[in-house]
Parts: C-alpha cells; sequence; structure tokens
C-alpha cells in the first residue's frame, strides 16, 4: 500500500510536531534538513519523567524485530489473568474494555509466518538506528549519550536459549547475525553476573543511551537551536477545509499550520481520530527501578531470558526495565512491579548491596504507545494527507525514532520516505 504524499513545493511550509518525545524530536529535525518551518507541541517539557521517552529501557536494539506476541501465547492468557504481578498482567477491570486489542494482539503472533513478516517491516525500521542516533547525538552536541558496545541476552544455559528458537530463526531468516557466549567467555564479558548464568548472545553492532531523557532533550534543544519553535500546549484536535489542513486545535487557540505529524506517544489516539482515522492504539505500561550511583553491574547492557527485563548502566546508575501490565493511561502505579524489577536485578549481580535505602532507589512508571500488530502507525490520516501519523512503536520507540522522524518528515515535505510505509499504513485496520 504505497503512501499518498501532498505534492507541493515544500518551501515556506509549516509543520506542526505534536510530540516532543523521541519520534516528535528525529521528525522535527528531519523536517528542518528538508526545509519545513517547524513548530514542536507539546504540554510538557521535553524528555521529561512523563515520557515514555524518558524511562524506556535505553537500548538502541536493532535485533527487536520479534513482536511482543509468539505463537502459542494464548495458552498464557489464563495465567496473566491470575497473576497480577506477572510479566505481562492484564487488570480484571480492564479487561473489558481491551479485548478487541488483546485478541488482535495474540492473532498477530498466531503462527510462525505472521511473525517472520513483522520482523521483515520492523527489520527496515530498525536496522541503521544505532548508527543514526550516533550522528543525531552529535550534531546536538551529545556524543557522550550514545554508546556502541554492544547488548546481550543471557540465558543459564545453551538449552534454554535453544528453547526460544523460533526467535532465534526469524532473526536469523531476517539477516541478523550474533556471536554466541559460552561459560568461560561470559565470566570474561561479565564478571559480575551471577554464575548461573552461563551462555549468551551478543550482538556487537548494537547501543544504548546513557540518558534518554536529557537525549531527547538535547534533540530538541537542538532543533529549536536550528529554528523549530516550541509550544508548551496541548493538541485538541484539526481545522480541516476541504480536504486540507488549516489549523492545528490547541486548549489556547489555533495554530494555523499547513501540514501536522501526530507523534504523542500514547496520548495519540484521540487525536488520529479527529483527523478520521481510528487506530486500535493501547498502552503498555512499563515499569524501571534505578539503584542510583550503583558501582556494580553488567559491562555491557544485558537481558537475563529468566526475567524478560533489561539491566543498563546509565549516567544516574543502574537501570532495569521491563514488565508489561495493560489498564490503561489512568490508572494508579503497582509499584510492586519496580520491586520486582529491583529484586531480579540485585538476584542478577549478587555484589550490588542488599541493603539499599530507599533514597537510592528510583521507581517509574510510563506508558508504551503499542499497536496490536507490533508495528507502528506511520502515513497519511483518512481527512487529509497533511496530517500524518507517527506513533505506535511499543518497545521499538528509542530506536526506531530516527527512521520513523525522517519517514514522517519527507511525508510532510512530499517527498519519498525512503523505505516502504505500507506495512505501518495506519489504514491497515479499517
Amino acid at each position: 500500500m504505497r503512501a499518498e504524499v501532498p505534492q507541493e513545493d515544500s518551501q515556506g511550509t509549516h509543520l506542526v510536531v505534536i510530540g516532543a518525545g523521541i519520534v516528535g524530536a528525529c521528525t522535527a529535525l528531519a523536517a528542518i534538513d528538508r526545509g519545513l518551518r517547524v513548530t514542536i507541541l507539546d504540554p510538557a517539557p521535553p524528555g521529561g519523567e512523563q515520557a515514555a521517552s524518558y524511562g524506556n529501557g535505553c537500548w538502541l536494539s536493532y535485533m527487536s524485530v520479534l513482536p511482543p506476541a509468539m505463537p502459542g501465547l494464548w495458552k498464557q492468557v489464563p495465567g496473566f489473568l491470575r497473576d497480577p504481578l506477572g510479566p505481562l498482567a492484564i487488570r480484571w477491570s480492564y479487561l473489558p474494555r481491551v479485548l478487541p486489542w488483546l485478541w488482535a494482539y495474540l492473532r498477530s503472533g498466531w503462527t510462525e509466518g505472521r511473525v517472520l513478516k513483522t520482523a521483515q517491516a520492523l527489520r527496515s525500521l530498525l536496522a541503521d538506528g544505532p548508527d543514526l542516533h550516533k550522528v543525531l547525538a552529535e550534531r546536538a552536541g551529545v556524543p557522550e549519550l550514545i554508546r556502541r558496545e554492544g547488548l546481550m541476552y543471557v540465558y543459564p544455559s545453551r538449552q534454554d536459549y535453544e528453547k526460544e528458537a523460533i526467535g532465534w530463526r526469524i532473526r536469523k531468516a531476517v539477516g541478523l547475525s550474533w556471536k554466541e557466549i559460552g561459560p568461560e567467555e561470559m565470566r570474561q564479558l561479565q564478571p559480575e553476573l551471577d554464575r548461573r548464568y552461563g551462555f549468551g548472545a551478543l550482538f556487537e553492532e548494537a547501543g544504548h543511551c546513557t540518558d534518554p531523557g536529557a537525549y531527547v532533550s538535547a534533540l530538541v534543544e537542538q532543533a529549536v537551536a536550528e529554528g523549530a519553535a516550541l509550544r508548551r500546549a496541548a493538541a485538541t484536535g484539526f481545522r480541516i477545509e476541504g480536504g486540507r489542513l488549516k489549523a492545528v486545535l490547541t486548549g489556547e487557540g489555533e495554530i494555523t499550520a499547513d501540514r501536522a505529524v501526530i507523534a504523542a506517544g500514547a496520548r495519540s489516539k484521540a487525536l488520529a481520530a479527529t483527523a478520521g482515522t481510528r487506530v486500535p492504539l493501547e498502552t503498555e505500561r512499563g515499569y524501571h527501578a534505578v539503584l542510583l550511583g550503583a558501582e556494580a553491574g553488567p559491562r555491557i547492557p544485558i537481558m537475563p531470558s529468566d526475567g524478560k527485563m533489561a539491566i543498563t548502566p546509565t549516567r544516574a546508575g543502574l537501570r532495569v526495565s521491563g514488565q508489561v501490565e495493560i489498564a490503561g493511561l489512568e490508572a494508579a502505579p503497582n509499584w510492586k512491579r519496580s520491586e520486582i524489577l529491583r529484586d531480579h536485578l540485585l538476584r542478577s549481580f549478587p555484589g550490588l548491596p542488599r541493603d539499599l535505602p530507599a533514597e537510592k532507589v528510583k521507581f517509574w512508571m510510563g506508558h508504551r504507545p503499542s499497536m496490536p500488530d507490533g508495528l507502528p502507525c506511520i502515513g497519511p490520516s483518512a481527512a487529509t494527507p497533511d496530517v500524518i501519523l507517527a506513533f505506535g512503536h511499543g518497545h521499538v520507540g528509542l530506536v526506531g525514532g530516527p527512521r520513523s522522524g525522517q519517514a514522517a518528515a519527507a511525508l510532510a515535505a512530499g517527498t519519498s520516505p525512503g523505505i516502504d510505509l505500507g506495512p505501518y499504513d495506519p489504514r491497515r485496520f479499517t
């Protein structure tokens, strides 16, 4: 499905980017490169603690091509409902509302063939993510925030690794490669890791961000330095006349605009509907815990197979992130989920202190914007090609931000997005 784009000359075109997260920041910079006038619109400070771009797992994981739902996951749904603290939990009170999304989510990973199709699409979006972030960080004057030291999945044994054969087979099928790490090399690479882990899969070209909040803030600041305007207001809709965008509506009045990009993360659903596109966007509530100033930990970021959580050294300390809770945008956090992350981190690294005072551990909860098929929405709205959707990245928002921003900016400028946007077309749900 080929995305439709406006065709007139982009010179003087005014683009309003709704959302100052990683996708919005990348879109703004890419739009400036294409000669557009840019206004970034967000009611909260860029990179602030309210944003998924602040609290994510920090990984620049070009290998994260698998959707969250895999074959056989449906068998575990009863357990998810019974265990409110499991790695994927669904609050009973929210179940009736989320059932259609959950059914589509499970169906997207029903067969290996469906998963492979998703992986092929994500591969094109994520492939050069670490390289693009390196360029952006240098442009914004914060090259130290992007590290290219590799990422590693760790397992108790090769047998445990082979239990996930479908996932590794699909990664190989889309062109990914990795280095297998045995017990002896594991001890050399991760000497402080608990010795119950004896096998790993190392992606040497991957990387991580040591402070995602500061990074996003620096990107927005750079966009402003290069001519973008930053408005602290919330978008509420659009004024569209004759199939063309005239203005973005906010609580503080209209902003005249020729184009708009919706990059508001988990809060994009209602805005997309005002532009004629109804999408099944849901929030996967994620948690993290940070051991502030931790001195022990991994030399490079790891994900233990028995916890399914990313453990990453950051500027603030050792961050452990993960968990998926389906409970909507408004429910209060369940901080026991962050405590689970903290406790797993301590079990993974015996050298970390056990008697941690409360002021040495920081908890966070945020909202991953997730589509049921594991693919973001990138493309024009139904009401007008002038309003472009760029949200729903789920677990790959950070690494997929640069390429998504380039594609959204290209659509706004009326040029080629550089990649096939068919798999991400928002109209796939209608």
